[in-house]
Parts: C-alpha cells; sequence; structure tokens
C-alpha cells in the first residue's frame, strides 16, 4: 500500500466491500425477520453459529493478509469465540484471546452515545446547529449545520488538512500531535462539501466537532466523559483513550502493515506504537473483544442510550439518496431483508468490526490485524469470519 486513504473513492469502496461480504454471508436466508418492520412475524429459530466454519475462517495465520484475529459470536444460542495467528512476529508466541487492540472507528458509537445521553438530559438539542454551542470556533459558512448532521455524516464538513499523503509519509508523522479544535478550524476554514442535510460523506471530522462539543457542555474531558457514561457503568474494564500516549497498555497483539520493499519484497512493518490524536473521539479507543460485545449487547437492549434518543442510533436519513449511515452506527440490508446495524474501525495494523441485528439474534465482534488495514478492499479474513457468523 503506498497512499493514505483520503478519498471519498476509498471508503466508498470499503463500504461497498463490507456490504458485499455482509450479502454473501446471509444469501442463504435471514437470522430473522427484520427487526424494525411494523408488522414483523415471530423471530424464527436460530441456532448456533457454526463453530466448524469459524474455526476455518480464521485457520493458517498469520498469513499475507493478517497476523491473528480475535472473534466472538452471541446471539440466541450458545455463543463461539475464538483466536488464531500470532502474538508477535519475532516471539510467534499464539495471540492473546483477551488481547488489546486499536478499535478505530468504533469509537464513534461511544461517541455518539455520550451525545445522545446529553440529549436525553436536556442539554443538547440535536436539532439545533452546532455553532451555538461553539460560536467561537464554528464559523458563519457552517452555522446551519446541526448536531444532528454532525452525528449522521451529512454537515458537509470536509477534512482537515494533515502531513503526509503516501504510507512513509503518514509514518514519519505518526507521533505528531493534534488537538480537536485545531482540526476543527482546519477544516472549517474550507468550504462545504454540500449543503447540510443534502448528502452523506462518511468522514471523521463530525465527530472531532463533537468531541470538542461535549466537553463545552459539560466542562470536562471528552475521555472523562466516555469512561463516566460508557465504559464504567458497562464494567468495559480494558477499554481506554489513550490521549498522547501511543502505546497499547496491557496485553496486546502487535499489528502490522505490509509496506512494498524497492527490490518487489514485502516488509511486515510493525505499527502497534502509534499516535492516535488525529482521531480523538472519533477513532481513538483502544478496547477488547469482550468489552465491544458488551457494549453492543446492551446498547441495543435500551442500556446506554434512552428511548427517544435511542432511535436515533437506528434512524439513517430518509431525504439524503443513498445514505446508510445513522448515530454512530450503519445500517446494511440484505437482499432477503435481513437488517444489521454496526460500526467498523480501521487503525494502521487493526480492522475491527460490532454488528448484529437489532434483535441480537446474532452479534459478532472481532479485531483481525490486517496487513493493510486501510486498504481499498475488505480483509479476506475478515470477509470469511462475517461470512461463517452469519450462516444459517
Amino acid at each position: 500500500m503506498s497512499t493514505r486513504p483520503r478519498t471519498r473513492t476509498r471508503t466508498a469502496l470499503r463500504t461497498t466491500a463490507l456490504a458485499t461480504a455482509l450479502t454473501l454471508a446471509l444469501a442463504a436466508g435471514p437470522l430473522a425477520a427484520p427487526a424494525l418492520a411494523s408488522s414483523a412475524p415471530a423471530t424464527a429459530q436460530v441456532s448456533g453459529p457454526d463453530a466448524r466454519t469459524l474455526r476455518a475462517a480464521i485457520a493458517g495465520l498469520p498469513n499475507a493478509d493478517a497476523t491473528a484475529a480475535l472473534v466472538r459470536v452471541g446471539g440466541k444460542g450458545p455463543d463461539w469465540h475464538g483466536s488464531a495467528g500470532v502474538h508477535d512476529l519475532a516471539s510467534g508466541r499464539p495471540a492473546d484471546p483477551g488481547g488489546r487492540f486499536r478499535a478505530g472507528s468504533t469509537t464513534k458509537v461511544v461517541t455518539a452515545a455520550v451525545v445522545l445521553q446529553l440529549a436525553a438530559e436536556g442539554d443538547v438539542d440535536l436539532g439545533r446547529p452546532a455553532r451555538h454551542y461553539l460560536p467561537d470556533l464554528i464559523p458563519a459558512t457552517y452555522k446551519d449545520v446541526t448536531v444532528r448532521q454532525l452525528l449522521n455524516h451529512t454537515s458537509g464538513i470536509p477534512v482537515p488538512d494533515l502531513p503526509g499523503d503516501t504510507f512513509e509519509e503518514v509514518y514519519a508523522h505518526r507521533f505528531d500531535l493534534h488537538t480537536a479544535r485545531e482540526m476543527v478550524a482546519s477544516a472549517t476554514a474550507k468550504e462545504p462539501e454540500f449543503a447540510p442535510g443534502t448528502g452523506q460523506h462518511y468522514l471523521n471530522i463530525g465527530y472531532t466537532v463533537l468531541e470538542v462539543l461535549i466537553e463545552q457542555v459539560t466542562g470536562h474531558s471528552y475521555e472523562r466523559e466516555a469512561a463516566r457514561r460508557i465504559f464504567g457503568p458497562l464494567g468495559m474494564r480494558d477499554t481506554y483513550l489513550p490521549g498522547t500516549d501511543p502505546e497499547i497498555r496491557g496485553p496486546h497483539n502487535h499489528g502490522y502493515q505490509a509496506v512494498p520493499r524497492a527490490d518487489g519484497t514485502t516488509e511486515l512493518r510493525d505499527v502497534t506504537v502509534w499516535g492516535t490524536t488525529d482521531t480523538g473521539a472519533a477513532g481513538a479507543m483502544i478496547s477488547t473483544t469482550a468489552d465491544l460485545e458488551r457494549l453492543l449487547t446492551a446498547l441495543f437492549r435500551g442500556q446506554v442510550v434512552p428511548e427517544p434518543q435511542l432511535t436515533e442510533m437506528f434512524t439513517v436519513p430518509a431525504d439524503v439518496p443513498g445514505a446508510t449511515m445513522s448515530a454512530g452506527l450503519q445500517r446494511h440490508v440484505t437482499d432477503d431483508g435481513t437488517e444489521l446495524w454496526g460500526k467498523s474501525g480501521g487503525r494502521w495494523g487493526y480492522n475491527t468490526i460490532v454488528v448484529g441485528t437489532r434483535d441480537l439474534s446474532r452479534t459478532l465482534v472481532y479485531s483481525v490485524n490486517s496487513t493493510d488495514a486501510k486498504g481499498y478492499d475488505m480483509n479476506p479474513v475478515a470477509a470469511r469470519i462475517i461470512e461463517a457468523a452469519f450462516r444459517r
């Protein structure tokens, strides 16, 4: 891989790849009736996951595509937990099944939940312009962008300027420190991509604005609010936000990036230690598969965000063509009508997903130590896991 993922094209291709994997996985039939249909029949009987197929999906690691995989499949019927690969290439010892990893954009689920809790408490109005809360930061150009539009990626705010276009350039800047306010100022100094509410472009910037908004409204750091409101109450003891620390604290498996050499061979470079101040509330979280499964099930059961705010997480903008993102989640409806909700994430060396049916008849959480975690295409190991997890 030679370039940094910055364009709409790369995001669209990765979303399409995930959609394709989910469609193939569920082609044999739905796990349950569509969860949000007003006249849906009773949920179909669902057996536990196919352990043999799941074991096969992660067999043979490490390989050219991934060095490790941690998987949890839950729902109705017995759960399945599995791991494969190595803790690190140098030692070759087995991967730690409870190891921490960079959870990437699944952080947005937490950020959205914090904002929606603030809305339920009356401290934030989702329909009010973000500039109302951040008058010194959001310029008049973006005066009509609402909090809801930040949550569902319909704000039209473009990406901020960050150093580096090739992997080597980005790698050289991996310890640079960024503040959320600086990135918001950089992004909002540019012209909008589109008028607010007329398009949907999945970017980090909306959640970077929300990080500042949370801090402005509560008077506390985003890290403190996430820990106080989400991690602590749910018992997510192995989950934290690293701030300026580029290390992963505690047990973890190393992440690697495939880097072409001049002689035509490929180096697997250790990218475990990497700063995340460029993502913050959009993608800096460090977690485990057990903690993310806990988050997913509690969220879907209404134990994190109260109604009616929870509805925001399962509502895609109806008047935006092609929209699939809601507040913190993404919807995918397969050809047979099965509706899945979840969020994927990618940091260098790590791909993550939390996804399930709305009624929790089947859930999947994985961390795959992908050797091209920021690439265009769906990681082959991840694709096999998805297919195995959701097949009937």
